[in-house]
């Protein structure tokens, strides 16, 4: 053999050697230990390197008593109650509670972290629970995006007795809500409204927890004793942050390594997941680890006398000799062959008989099946349009007077042909009512559709609410309604598109580089406390908004505000003054009189907008909770700010060096005046209006031209005093939900 080809037999025996290790490095070694516990240990997950698929997958079981271990995820102290091949993981999380003794004072509180590298809490398999008579429940958290998000509930009741139902959250007592998709981390706790004083003979305590759905059923007893101090909740697993096909193209970290297996994608986030293929059964991830599944040995569809052979993936059931057929129920089961001879010429006649027949409905049938699927697509269509509120809306149209006849009525293909099917990278943002997508029409207007949720069929009625608001509001600073479309499962409504996004994202996103002058914040909330005092006294009926805020405010290309979001909304009638509701909105912006009431005026709106005028003025977020615990809440913030004369302490640095002193102070005048905690002592939406409006005219002829100097100013700051003291007292609903939110992280 010649140096050559050693050398080329060496460079195939390297190769070969590196193949096989390639393909057997994630292969779990035979000695692996697949139990901890009462835990089974199924691969990919292991508790050494060599018996799990990568880290992310190691598992730690310590040994917690004589005669008992736990599993635990590594370097946490997480306990892990089960795993499932199918993408999920039970672990064990223990409850947030707070406590009060008389007179409300606290005397224990407990919050919870929860910090997931590789996985993410299960959105649809858990619930937020919270359970107590004076309990706000709130979860704060961040995906593996690092987006952040905020949820919860609040559970009230005045009496132990006033509880009718155990076993269902329904809000009295206790409570529940969903948690957001895509969660890696979070913290959860609960806090008190009042600190249980009212309750405090049977309810001392509140109590909130995430729980797998299903595993916790409530009780009145819980109440006056809750004992529970852990509860299972499932966490959702994939393979690494790659599509099936992505996978597939690095075979040697291909994790479906089993013969007979399929990959398919994560429902709930990123990654991938491995299944045997029909008929096999077993792990999909060892090289061996899917088996064939012997039908024969259970149930099949073999008829008597028929064998059944089992085959790969399947079997097939053999007639016996003399007979012919497939052998199987559904088929043409196993019939004698010499009545197969005589039933073929009986056969052949009816076949030429029938034929004939054939031929002649042939056309007739082709019409009918025609003319069957035209008139079924039609009846879907009016099901849908009737499921999506159809009639309901037409009922509104006949008591508006037609009003909102002048709307398009779109149809699907038109609304899929602006926005490429729907596709991801053209959503705009996504609420509790639906999802907004960009698209351009085929007469080029850039519009946003929004695309309302079905899951609740509760949120048809704010959809064809929103349709029925919009439809009687013409004016320039509202976002206007193009048309809808009610055809489709799903039913859509089109806007014009507003192309510089939200007041808030000005003021709040770091990232965001056009900073507001105090010249534009001004015009801004003139033109928002104008479309607000059009709403409340210039359309035929007035219009309560219900949830004014600054992610509701958007901004064109010339920055003109156009108020945004009427799903909430509730037309008022000209015979009422108040209604009562249930409360809707948003924490920071709610009106406590509202929220302890449940009454709803047009004083509502006047509150929310007061939070409006205080973060244009500070440039600070309406609910923080990176803030001190006292100015969490910016409206008693603010409020406590003007009483003790150190407004210009909490003025957005941004605008504080280029506005009119008298000028800020007018505008925060009227801000403290919107935000009095009693209504009546509020002023109407129109007296706002007319008051910046003036303030605006003034500031163009006066204070334009003898405007205050940056020296002045800054003497103006060095004598006011440097520190806050807020005042016991002020606004005390509000002190209350600062308390629940002590160790929490931002979120929107």
């Amino acid at each position: 053999m010649s140096v050559h080809s050693k050398q080329l037999l060496l460079q195939l025996l390297l190769v070969a050697l590196l193949i096989a290790k390639t393909k057997t490095q994630d292969i779990p070694n035979p000695n692996c230990s697949s139990k901890c516990g009462n835990v089974t240990i199924p691969f990919p997950f292991g508790m050494s390197d060599t018996c799990s698929l990568d880290t992310s997958f190691l598992l730690t079981c310590n040994q917690t008593s004589p005669s008992s271990h736990t599993l635990f995820l590594p370097q946490t102290n997480i306990t892990v109650l089960n795993i499932s091949l199918d993408g999920h993981m039970q672990i064990s999380w223990p409850v947030a509670s707070d406590c009060y003794a008389d007179r409300g004072k606290l005397v224990r509180e407990s919050f919870q972290d929860l910090n997931l590298t590789t996985f993410q809490v299960s959105s649809n398999r858990n619930r937020l629970t919270v359970i107590g008579c004076d309990t706000l429940g709130i979860v704060v958290g961040s995906d593996l995006e690092g987006k952040n998000y905020t949820t919860g509930c609040i559970s009230l009741c005045n009496r132990l007795q006033d509880i009718q139902t155990n076993g269902t959250c329904s809000g009295t007592g206790c409570c529940e809500t969903s948690i957001p998709r895509g969660l890696s981390s979070f913290s959860y706790g609960s806090g008190s409204l009042f600190n249980h004083t009212d309750v405090m003979d049977f309810n001392p305590c509140g109590y909130a927890f995430l729980v797998e759905d299903g595993a916790y059923n409530f009780s009145s007893t819980d109440l006056v004793k809750f004992d529970k101090t852990t509860f299972p909740v499932v966490v959702d697993w994939a393979v690494k942050n790659q599509t099936c096909e992505e996978a597939k193209k690095e075979a040697s970290s291909y994790a479906c390594k089993a013969e007979h297996s399929d990959c398919f994608h994560s429902v709930e986030g990123s990654g991938y997941l491995c299944s045997c293929s029909n008929g096999f059964e077993g792990n999909p991830y060892p090289l061996h680890g899917c088996q064939d599944v012997n039908e024969c040995m259970g149930s099949n569809d073999c008829v008597d006398g028929a064998k059944c052979s089992n085959s790969p993936g399947g079997y097939n059931c053999l007639c016996p000799k003399g007979f012919e057929g497939d052998g199987q129920k559904h088929g043409t089961r196993c019939t004698h062959k010499s009545s197969i001879n005589s039933r073929k010429e009986i056969i052949l006649i009816i076949a030429l008989s029938v034929s004939v027949s054939l031929v002649a409905l042939l056309v007739g049938s082709f019409y009918v099946h025609w003319a069957s699927e035209k008139r079924k697509i039609i009846e879907l269509k009016e099901q849908f349009f009737q499921q999506n509120g159809g009639l309901f809306l037409q009922q509104h149209i006949i008591k508006h007077k037609g009003s909102i006849e002048t709307a398009k009525v779109f149809t699907v293909e038109e609304l899929k042909d602006a926005t490429d099917n729907f596709d991801e990278g053209k959503i705009l943002g996504q609420g509790g009512q639906g999802t907004v997508y960009r698209g351009v029409l085929l007469d080029n207007r850039t519009v946003a559709i929004k695309k309302s949720k079905i899951s609740d069929p509760n949120q048809i009625e704010q959809f064809i609410n929103e349709v029925i608001v919009l439809s009687q509001i013409n004016h320039r600073n509202v976002v206007k309604l193009l048309g809808c479309c009610l055809e489709t499962e799903v039913p859509m409504l089109v806007y014009e598109f507003i192309p510089n996004g939200t007041i808030y994202e000005h003021l709040h996103d770091h990232n965001c580089s056009l900073k507001l002058t105090w010249k534009t914040r001004l015009r801004i909330a003139t033109e928002t406390a104008g479309a607000m005092a059009y709403l409340h006294s210039a359309t035929s009926t007035p219009i309560i908004h219900r949830d004014v805020k600054t992610t509701n405010i958007l901004l064109d290309h010339n920055l003109i505000a156009k108020v945004s979001d009427f799903g909430a909304s509730r037309i008022f009638p000209l015979d009422q003054s108040q209604l009562t509701t249930l409360v809707q909105g948003t924490l920071g912006y709610l009106d406590p009189e509202y929220f302890h009431t449940s009454q709803l005026t047009e004083k509502s709106d006047v509150y929310s907008f007061g939070v409006v005028l205080a973060e244009l003025l500070t440039g600070k977020k309406a609910l923080s909770f990176d803030r001190p615990e006292a100015n969490r809440n910016l409206a008693v913030y603010f409020v406590s700010s003007m009483k003790t004369g150190q407004l210009l302490n909490i003025v957005d640095n941004h605008i504080l060096h280029y506005a009119n002193v008298e000028q800020l102070t007018e505008v925060a005048n009227i801000a403290n005046r919107c935000l009095k905690v009693k209504g009546e002592e509020r002023p109407t939406m129109k007296e706002v209006a007319m008051e910046l409006e003036g303030l605006q005219i003034m500031g163009k002829h006066k204070w334009e031209s003898v405007s205050s100097s940056s020296e002045e100013t800054e003497n103006f700051l060095n004598s006011a005093p440097s520190t806050l003291s807020i005042e016991s007292g002020i606004n005390s609903g509000f002190d209350s939900l600062n308390q629940i939110s002590t160790s929490f992280g931002g979120g929107r």
